[in-house]
């Protein structure tokens, strides 16, 4: 298989990357359909993965690509950062994962469209990728230790306090131009709904009484029973660390 994703690659690349092919919609559709033209049956996932595995092993060494720009990421990276870093704590997946996989890379678009609006799919997986080889996706390693239970990110607007989770948790606000605030608490409703009702964060609830709440997104990471406050406490300076929210003070939630 690895020989014929190697030809498949070289027949449609068009001087792109490895990355490129995988990136870009429309050139990795041509690149699986020549795949499956040439007999492979694989998932889309394991052929892009293999495709990446080549480069990662230097089987494509010597073969030249052009030099891909995307230009002004600064106005979306953000988006792709949080998509990123959502679909990983959720799924427990690399970034190579989100985008070999059609699916997942479907629903990051998404995601990053509906924070950052206005660009195109390559745009925001192309920023990912950026960031990554910026060393600014370093793996978060106290999330996957520690696994959540659920990943759920909504609009808060959209949120009612009553049906958010009782359980403990790490939580994540987020607005237009990336994230805001992150925090732990043993009550996920109790601490939630507080926030949205009056914070007790001078700086978030600042930005509330000025902006509102259409732009605020909400993420919360449900924890299983048993993790103690240190821990808790552990992961969400990790978060904090990786993150960068623009509000927070350390040991306050």
């Amino acid at each position: 298989m690895r020989e014929t994703v190697r030809e498949t690659f070289l027949a449609v690349r068009g001087e792109r990357s490895p990355d490129v092919v995988v990136a870009d919609p429309d050139l990795n559709e041509q690149f699986l359909s020549e795949c499956r033209s040439r007999g492979l049956a694989e998932s889309p996932a394991l052929l892009n993965l293999t495709l990446l595995n080549l480069r990662k092993s230097s089987d494509l060494q010597g073969i030249k690509s052009k030099r891909t720009v995307v230009k002004n990421q600064e106005d979306f990276r953000f988006a792709s950062e949080i998509a990123v870093r959502f679909l990983e704590r959720r799924d427990q997946v690399s970034l190579d994962q989100i985008l070999c996989d059609p699916t997942r890379a479907a629903e990051f678009d998404r995601m990053a469209s509906g924070l950052a609006p206005g660009f195109s799919a390559f745009q925001y997986r192309w920023a990912a990728l950026s960031l990554r080889k910026r060393k600014r996706l370093r793996p978060e390693l106290l999330g996957k230790v520690v696994q959540a239970e659920s990943v759920v990110a909504r609009q808060a607007k959209d949120v009612k306090p009553e049906e958010l989770p009782v359980q403990s948790g790490l939580y994540l606000f987020s607005g237009p131009n990336g994230v805001l605030y992150v925090g732990e608490c043993q009550n996920l409703r109790k601490r939630l709904g507080k926030h949205l009702d009056h914070s007790d964060n001078r700086s978030l609830a600042r930005w509330l009484w000025e902006h509102g709440t259409t732009d605020l997104r909400v993420e919360y990471h449900v924890l299983p029973a048993g993790v103690s406050t240190r821990v808790r406490k552990a992961m969400e300076a990790e978060l904090i660390r990786s993150r960068k929210p623009l509000f927070n003070v350390a040991g306050v939630d």
